[in-house]
This record gives C-alpha cells, sequence and structure tokens, in this order.
C-alpha cells in the first residue's frame, strides 16, 4: 500500500472505533469560525461546478462522521465519502440510510479507493493529509480521479514546522498541551511525551500513529502546493489559526498565528 502502512490503518480503526466523540477528540473541528470558513468554501466550489456542468458529484476522504459532508450535500453535490474505520463506516452508513445522494465506502486498506474509484468532479480532505506518510503522492494520485475542470480541496492540516515562527509554534503547541492536560489518561500522556522529547516514534502506539505528523513537522505546505500546480491551473494556499480549546481559539484567533492551512486547487487540466 503505497500511502499509509497498514499499522497506521489499523491503529485508526482501533482508536476510532464504536463510541468514539469526534467532537472530544478534535473540537477544533466544531468552532463556529472555522466551521463556517470551510462550509462557504466547500459551498462555493460545489456551486461553482454545478453551474458549469449542472450537477457535482464528491469523493469526501476520511470523512469521520460527516462534519463536513452536511456541507456538500447542503450545497447541492452528490457525495461518496470514505472511512478507513469501519465503525465510522458504520455510522456514516447509518446517518445517510436511505439517501440516494450519499454512497458510503469502507476503505479497509487507505488504498483501495484508487481500485474502484470512478472519476468525480472534486476530492475533499478535511483534517486528513496529516495522517498519511506520503501525503504529496497520495494528492497527485487522488487528482487523477478528478475529471478536468474539477477541484481539490483540504483543511485543517498543520503548517511545516521548520517554517513556522516561533511564536506560532508556542503558540499553538502550548495550548494544545494546556487542552491535552483537561483530557485526563496522564500515563499515556508522559509516555508519549517522553517519546517526543528523545525524537523517537513507535510503530505500535496509536498516539504516534494517530498523531504521526508531530514527530515528522507537520505537512509541507509548499510541496502539496507544487504537486497540485502539476494537474490544476489554479492552486490556492491559505493559512489561519486552529486549536482544541475554544477559548484558545477565540482570545488568539485575532493575532496572525499560522498554525494550519488549506488548498483550494481548481480547473483540473
Amino acid at each position: 500500500m503505497p500511502h499509509e502502512p497498514q499499522n497506521v490503518v489499523a491503529s485508526q480503526n482501533a482508536s476510532h472505533g464504536e463510541g468514539h466523540d469526534y467532537v472530544k477528540g478534535s473540537p477544533h473541528l466544531r468552532h463556529p469560525v472555522l466551521r463556517t470558513m470551510i462550509a462557504d468554501q466547500l459551498s462555493a466550489l460545489v456551486r461553482e461546478t454545478i453551474d458549469r456542468k449542472g450537477s457535482c458529484h464528491v469523493l469526501e476522504v476520511g470523512a469521520g462522521h460527516g462534519t463536513f459532508s452536511d456541507f456538500l450535500l447542503a450545497a447541492g453535490a452528490r457525495v461518496t465519502v470514505t472511512e478507513a474505520s469501519q465503525a465510522s463506516a458504520a455510522m456514516l452508513t447509518e446517518k445517510f440510510a436511505g439517501r440516494d445522494d450519499v454512497e458510503v465506502f469502507f476503505d479497509s486498506t487507505g488504498g483501495d479507493v484508487f481500485e474502484r474509484q470512478d472519476q468525480v468532479d472534486g476530492v475533499v480532505c478535511a483534517a486528513l493529509l496529516h495522517h498519511i506518510p506520503d501525503y504529496v503522492t497520495f494528492v497527485g494520485d487522488l487528482s487523477r480521479l478528478i475529471e478536468p475542470g474539477g477541484f481539490f480541496y483540504s483543511a485543517q492540516d498543520p503548517t511545516y514546522y521548520p517554517r513556522r515562527r516561533r511564536r506560532v509554534h508556542l503558540a499553538q503547541r502550548g495550548t494544545y498541551f494546556l487542552w491535552r492536560l483537561a483530557q485526563g489518561n496522564y500515563k499515556r500522556g508522559l509516555a508519549t511525551r517522553l517519546r517526543r522529547v528523545k525524537g523517537e516514534w513507535s510503530e505500535t502506539e496509536a498516539s504516534d500513529l494517530v498523531e504521526y505528523h508531530v514527530v515528522r513537522d507537520g505537512v509541507d505546505e509548499l510541496a502539496l502546493t507544487a504537486e497540485l500546480e502539476r494537474h490544476f491551473a489554479d492552486v490556492e494556499l491559505f493559512t489561519y489559526w486552529s486549536t482544541q480549546g475554544p477559548f484558545f481559539q477565540k482570545t488568539l484567533g485575532r493575532f496572525d498565528l499560522p498554525s494550519e492551512f488549506g488548498l483550494i486547487a481548481r480547473s483540473r487540466t
């Protein structure tokens, strides 16, 4: 499997099993400012496609519990959602039961989608790419699933640490640490922190596999931009502040702290 080792998929499947709460584990996906930004961007892309060709079929990779699928559907898209967690795929199937504008696809390896997916008008990866080891190749292969004129969208991935200003990195990691303290599970947290200090990464620990970006310095947004420019006529990189705790999201959001990034690529060539 070229994009995601089997143990990463297994860890994702285990840590996102039945009863997993995406809101508790990823509350930054629920902050009103961020949700509105993402909803507006996705809606605009779907409307542009419908205006251009009369319909819009979107592939959303790693849909979680369908937070962003709802935006796509509200804008008028037909959506194929994929999930590497069997429990999440089952939850999505139940959530969208009876709808003929949604297909749920359980991607047991993280790469099955490339074997069975027909071309689509757009691909959406929200809070996903930082979990993919070879994310540049992954995005390149996803681009080949998009029809000419179509779009690619990603958001909620951490900017590349070596290019971050020091105050941005300290603010993002510091607020995350304070939020994590309130979540409990101190034994796992201490063991994870010790590995971080030593610069170690475990092939078996869920906290390292699911938070793979932390031990490989975020995600290289410029490398992804360059890859998308090979496939699209118009590529936009945007950055913004994002953290888990709502207090720090609100108070620090007014400052120039680009901790996360997104990409909008239009006009597949």
